[in-house]
């Protein structure tokens, strides 16, 4: 199932539910269920509990009335305060803007003409957060692809870059160092040759890069640095006492079995991190996926287990046990 069975989803698809049954009066339960990506047991719940919510005093003219028994049709008698839509608050706004900025500079197939349209039609609705504006026409893969290219074979890099400050195009010719996601943006660092100096680019506003030389003998006293760990996705079961997981870390569900227990994935760009997050679970998480994964755990686990059996050899400091 979709992650919308969490409960901050599925608060997200009552609030849409009732404004869209609204519109399309008389829909199946089946092809609601279709509309919002759950099973119509799932709707079904739904709807029994929007029945049951209303305004304080909740009597019967106060409660939300949706008819949905007799001939399997839904019908929306009293929607209450949920006729209309809810609209994004500004940070929401906000949120969305960031991420659609990120995702235009991620490589793979994205429809680009689709994100750059979305991105200016957000900020036109939010109003303009910086001078800054996207530039059209980047091929971002490919300047991805070639960045990453000279940081793995030490190459110098030749740009052409649209600066924030005006329309001018300047040539640069940097030595790379990183790459870097700062506020959802992407971020060459590099020795600049030009300016003798560590200067960053936004990887959106390079029009176009070229691959160089090996940099034999290098002008920046930096010292080399490795990479950042790229991202991976773990999965896991989680047991039915740790289900709100779901809605405090950054997982999805993928299937729910009928002893109340889920197998979520999980995104993470540090093994360290997501090792502690399933220690912190108590033992009613299991870790399936990647498998390397499982044995750094295993041993990290057997670690804690026996600094807590030292512990309670060894008394508190002193040799004296504390009384509580």
């Amino acid at each position: 199932m979709p992650a919308t069975t969490g409960s901050i989803g599925r608060l997200s698809r009552l609030l849409a539910l009732v404004p869209w049954l609204l519109v399309n009066d008389g829909v199946t339960v089946t092809e609601a269920a279709n509309h919002f990506d759950v099973s119509p047991d799932q709707l079904e719940k739904d709807l029994w509990l929007l029945v049951v919510c209303g305004l304080p005093g909740y009597g019967p003219d106060q409660l939300v009335d949706i008819d949905f028994w007799d001939d399997g049709r839904i019908h929306v008698l009293d929607p209450q305060t949920l006729r209309r839509p809810l609209r994004i608050s500004p940070a929401e706004a906000m949120s969305l803007l960031v991420a659609l900025r990120l995702l235009a500079q991620v490589p793979g197939s994205h429809d680009r003409a689709a994100l750059i349209s979305a991105t200016n039609r957000l900020q036109h609705a939010v109003g303009e957060v910086d001078s800054s504006v996207l530039l059209k026409g980047v091929d971002v893969d490919a300047v991805l692809s070639n960045v990453t290219r000279g940081l793995q074979e030490h190459r110098i890099l030749h740009l052409r870059y649209g600066g924030a400050a005006g329309d001018s195009v300047t040539q640069r010719d940097v030595e790379p160092l990183r790459l870097e996601a700062t506020d959802g943006r992407t971020y060459l660092e590099g020795f600049c040759r030009s300016a003798g100096a560590v200067r960053t680019f936004r990887i959106d506003r390079i029009i176009g890069v070229e691959v160089g030389d090996v940099i034999a003998a290098t002008e920046a006293q930096i010292p080399k640095t490795s990479a950042p760990e790229m991202a991976f996705t773990a999965k896991l079961i989680l047991q039915p006492q740790v289900r709100w997981a779901l809605d405090v870390h950054p997982m999805r569900m993928v299937t729910e079995h009928p002893d109340g227990s889920v197998t979520a994935s999980i995104a993470a760009h540090d093994r360290a991190w997501l090792v502690r997050v399933i220690m912190s679970l108590r033992g009613y998480a299991e870790l399936i996926e990647p498998a390397e994964l499982r044995n750094v755990l295993s041993e990290q686990s057997a670690a804690a287990l026996m600094a807590y059996d030292d512990l309670a050899a060894t008394g508190s400091p002193g040799g004296h046990d504390m009384e509580v």
